[in-house]
């Protein structure tokens, strides 16, 4: 354009008339004109009814249809995982009828055998049987009712109904004593409340991921400090950081090797840069995930090889690890030992000072500090709850909390409760203005063994909200209840074995469960 200019400046008048110039002569004639018309119709054309718009459209539909398919697949694996469970009561159910159509085949059995031998010494017997019936009230025996009630819980298989809607109460054969069939109790032949969680509906779920990189039953699971990133570990000493979360990025994923079974995981509580793992040969681990390598590998002292459990401070650069003499095996937690309760500086990563416990304590099974990590809570396996004054560095108070070990403490949403699991699975929560007083308690006892009760380390998570609490349970599913609200509470969906490990996202409706199937999954709920 400037050379132009510049040649109708030398041009003189004659750029006066560009028309007329030989240069411009061709954008004033009608050719050109009529060229430059059929050129704008057929841009525009292209435009409205052409390719253009057709070729943008399929790269918005493209990403549609891309989001579209990731929700289909996520929707298709909660159906799968609802599939599963519904085949899993089916092959129940089935079992159940066997089992009782066997049972009632042998007590009709025993029946026969006793009628015909009756019928067979009935004259010889008749004058005793007289006098007694003068003297004595029939009762029902007790094969009579064992009759009644195999007959029972057969009939309420085969009608599909749970078997606690009809409970059978018999009397113990002596004199005096009756039996009764009662309907729609609450209550077993023991007296203990049949309410559980296998009455509890299924949780709702909003979309549900599966992660199948271990190789062997998971140990502990945690959220980073965002809830973006996962630690999962596993019994063959691997832990994994990985996210469950697409449009995260994966470039923190990885695989530790520990050399031994991981005991217990904390993130650092202000970022997810650092990872704590603690093993039960006595090492403690501090895991750069941005630089993807061990910054620290510590060593507790040989008395007290097991790291049961570690915290970070919520407000400072310490750590506190609780470690055992003793060594659990299969996660049992009854010959544990002594404790010992150790504060680190996560800066010189040297140990700072010793929490004072007294002479020979029980073992420390896990920690949790409030929300200015001025006061620590710890439980042990003789069923206290310690309180240390961080500032000072001394055991401020305590209380006994259960008949058995504690496997888990966590404070409540407010603080003005702690909550605490035994290992029985029974749970408490304790109020913290007034020691000693339970605010609300719960037993999950039909989603823990009872031949292992007592014994076995379990966990509980505590949701952002501090309303539902989730619980491992040695079943396939585990049970999520409604804070002081007992008869409220769902079940989440199954795992194919027992749920060894829970945990809550700091801030959305999402929990995660591994179980001794291999698998750790994270569910949304709605």
């Amino acid at each position: 354009m400037a050379m132009i200019c510049c040649r109708r400046v030398r041009t003189g008048l004659r750029g006066l008339n560009p028309n007329s110039d030989p240069e411009f002569r061709v954008y004033f004639s009608k050719e050109w004109y009529e060229a430059l018309q059929l050129s704008m119709r057929n841009f525009f054309n292209e435009i409205f009814n052409g390719s253009r718009i057709p070729a943008l459209l399929k790269i918005s539909s493209e990403k549609n249809n891309v989001s579209r398919l990731k929700k289909e697949i996520k929707q298709l694996n909660v159906k799968l995982t609802q599939l599963q469970a519904l085949l899993e009561e089916k092959d129940t159910q089935i079992s159940r009828s066997r089992s009782y159509a066997a049972s009632t085949m042998d007590s009709s059995s025993r029946q026969s055998e006793s009628s015909t031998l009756s019928a067979g010494v009935h004259e010889e017997h008749h004058l005793e049987m007289s006098e007694m019936r003068e003297t004595v009230t029939p009762l029902h025996s007790m094969n009579d009712a064992e009759l009644v009630q195999e007959e029972s819980e057969s009939s309420i298989s085969k009608s599909g109904h749970e078997a606690s809607s009809l409970s059978f109460y018999a009397g113990d054969g002596r004199a005096g004593g009756s039996s009764q069939v009662v309907y729609d109790s609450p209550y077993d032949e023991n007296g203990r409340d049949t309410t559980g969680e296998e009455e509890f509906p299924e949780v709702k779920v909003d979309f549900q991921e599966t992660f199948l990189g271990h190789t062997s039953p998971i140990t502990r699971s945690r959220f980073s400090a965002s809830g973006n990133n996962i630690a999962s570990a596993s019994v063959d000493g691997t832990v994994r950081i990985w996210t469950y979360d697409s449009s995260t990025s994966p470039s923190r994923n990885a695989t530790i090797y520990c050399g031994a079974e991981i005991m217990s995981l904390d993130w650092e509580c202000k970022s997810d840069r650092l990872l704590l793992i603690g093993t039960a040969s006595g090492g403690i681990k501090a895991w750069n995930v941005d630089a993807k390598r061990v910054v620290c590998d510590l060593n507790t002292t040989e008395a007290f090889p097991s790291v049961m459990d570690i915290k970070c401070s919520p407000v400072e650069p310490i750590f506190v690890s609780a470690s055992a003499s003793g060594r659990p095996s299969l996660g049992y937690i009854d010959n544990l030992g002594f404790a010992s309760l150790t504060v680190w500086n996560m800066k010189t990563w040297k140990a700072m000072t010793v929490l004072p416990l007294g002479e020979d304590p029980p073992a420390i099974t896990s920690l949790c500090f409030n929300h200015n990590g001025k006061i620590l809570a710890a439980s042990a396996t003789d069923g206290m709850i310690h309180m240390f004054d961080m500032s000072a560095g001394l055991q401020i108070t305590g209380w006994p909390a259960h008949d058995s070990p504690i496997s888990s403490i966590i404070f409540g949403s407010d603080e003005t409760s702690i909550f605490s699991l035994g290992s029985d699975g029974k749970v408490f929560e304790w109020s913290l203005q007034n020691q000693g007083k339970v605010l609300w308690s719960v037993n999950p006892s039909r989603s823990h063994d009872n031949e292992k009760s007592g014994q076995l380390r379990y966990e509980m998570a505590l949701d952002a909200l501090g309303r539902r609490l989730l619980i491992t349970s040695d079943s396939v599913r585990a049970p999520i209840y409604q804070i002081r609200s007992r008869a409220s509470g769902v079940r989440t969906l199954p795992h194919t074995a027992s749920i060894t490990t829970v945990d809550w996202h700091p801030t959305l409706p999402i929990f995660l469960t591994g179980s001794s199937d291999h698998s750790v999954r994270v569910t949304s709920t709605l």
